[in-house]
């Protein structure tokens, strides 16, 4: 009679545990969805498959519209209005003459060194925040703004040179600040916070260093030095235009292409160096491709403040994923400084500020926001 009770006993508890399973498997498939949204592994030819972020796409597509839809209003703003569906004909050879050349000559040009400036210190400073580890790391903090801005004070104060020599002595001066940043904060390898530290002291020379050039400078060069260091789109054209591309047509891919090295980075260098990747090589590469976007940008447009510290944050935030989300940073950059060179002309009526100053303002607000978030949060 045991024997029965027995066999009843464990045909109960295999019932019990064929329930719990279901119940474990219901609510695994109802979490389904939730990961879907997530992301998504995409399966190609040759046992290629690449983890698709859903949220992270959605975003840069919002953000790829918005910047040309604000390309789109600029190019048609100025004291010569154009509709906007006059500017997309205009831009697709339909236009009449008097429109082909206000476009494709005065504003196009304008347009597109904005964009490519904002995505070239959109990505730089995503490059530099994910590097040190800390998200105060970008160019303006430092110093490679403060950099390229004495190249340029040197070549207008002392030779008065023009303005492609402006140009040259800005990305010169931005190349050899983060020359001696990097070999400043060498000690068996550059971390995170030396690099911090040891730029934010080069940014306090620097910036020393072109209050004397200023005050050395006759009238003529001082205002004009003054003006350049505002940071303006005012007057670029295709000259600007060319150099900027072919420098983001280079640079851009080989960024992504080491993106996984960049992620494993933030992680430590021991974890780094455990998942196979080569720290030193893959940490001097990602610096130097830093470093000459944004020397570049600024050599184009002069030190445009805060885009390379707020457009990865704000990346970051709306696509809630982790690492250095760099096609989100470079296409955030790109839109910020777009729709802010349009308030800088649409905002104070006759009176235009440079785009420059725009940002600056908008990103010192963003960053007392941000400090007094984390304050509240209990982090700083």
């Amino acid at each position: 009679m045991k024997a029965p009770r027995n066999q009843a006993g464990h045909h109960h508890l295999e019932r019990t545990q064929a329930e719990r399973v279901e119940r474990d498997q219901a609510e695994r498939d109802q979490a389904v969805p939730a990961r879907a949204f997530r992301g998504r592994t995409v399966r190609a030819g040759g046992g290629l498959s690449v983890r698709v972020d859903i949220r992270a796409f959605t975003v840069v597509a919002l953000l790829l519209v918005a910047a040309l839809t604000a390309s789109v209003v600029l190019i048609g703003t100025g004291d010569f209005p154009i509709p906007a569906t006059d500017v997309l004909k205009t831009l697709l050879g339909n236009g009449d003459a008097g429109q082909e050349f206000i476009v494709n000559e005065l504003r196009l040009p304008r347009v597109l060194v904005g964009l490519l400036v904002g995505a070239s210190l959109g990505l730089g400073g995503a490059l530099f925040q994910a590097i040190s580890r800390n998200p105060l790391g970008s160019p303006d903090v430092l110093g490679l703004g403060q950099g390229s801005t004495a190249g340029a004070l040197v070549m207008i104060v002392l030779f008065s040179g023009s303005a492609t020599q402006v140009a040259l002595g800005a990305l010169i001066g931005g190349l050899a600040t983060g020359f001696a940043i990097y070999v400043l904060a060498w000690k068996q390898g550059v971390h995170g916070y030396r690099l911090v530290l040891v730029g934010i002291g080069v940014a306090a020379i620097l910036t020393a260093v072109n209050g004397y050039l200023i005050t050395k400078a006759d009238l003529v060069d001082a205002a004009r030095a003054v003006v350049w260091m505002t940071g303006s789109l005012n007057g670029r054209d295709w000259a600007q235009v060319w150099p900027l591309l072919i420098l983001c047509a280079v640079l851009v891919p080989l960024v992504l292409g080491n993106a996984r090295g960049l992620r494993m980075l933030e992680m430590g260098d021991d974890v780094a160096y455990a998942l196979g990747v080569r720290v030193e090589r893959t940490r001097l590469l990602l610096l130097v491709a830093a470093v000459l976007l944004t020397a570049a940008a600024t050599a184009a447009a002069g030190p445009v403040g805060f885009v390379a510290l707020t457009a990865p944050q704000l990346a970051r935030r709306l696509t809630r994923s982790p690492g250095p989300n760099l096609v989100p940073a470079m296409c955030m950059g790109a839109t910020l400084l777009v729709v802010a060179d349009w308030a800088s002309q649409r905002a104070f009526g006759a009176d235009q500020l440079p785009v420059g100053v725009v940002t600056g303002v908008l990103g010192g607000v963003y960053l007392l926001w941000l400090l007094a978030t984390e304050r509240k949060a209990g982090r700083i």
